[in-house]
């Protein structure tokens, strides 16, 4: 056993709240509207499908083999954008899949049960 004393406790005692130094919650002016689909002309709005996709399977709205699908297509999608960056004669591989994967989100859009109380 020690005998030293401490002086000042071990976990300090709490102080007056900390202030976040960045900024807080911000509100995203949306109008309560969906946003129009975009096309899939890039990356990023690929990615946004997967994301769709995602709240969709979380929210029970669409099947997880139908999630499933989305991703598969999606991560060839990505493959394929980097296959054109590398070799520009892939990009009509790259349009048709595009389109494939468009007629997925829309059939899916389609099918999947309406957002209730909006």
């Amino acid at each position: 056993m020690s005998t030293r004393q401490h002086k000042q406790p071990l976990s300090p005692e709490p102080s007056a709240p900390a202030r976040r130094s960045g900024p807080g919650l911000r509100v995203i002016r949306g109008e309560g509207q969906r946003r129009p689909d975009e096309p899939l002309t890039s990356r990023d709005a690929v990615a946004r499908v997967l994301m769709e996709a995602g709240a969709d399977l979380l929210l029970r709205r669409i099947s997880p083999q139908r999630a499933s699908e989305i991703e598969r297509q999606v991560d060839r999608a990505l493959d394929l954008f980097d296959r054109v960056d590398a070799n520009p004669l892939v990009l009509p591989v790259l349009r048709r899949h595009l389109d494939a994967l468009d007629a997925l989100m829309r059939e899916t859009r389609e099918i999947r049960p309406a957002r209730r109380g909006g």
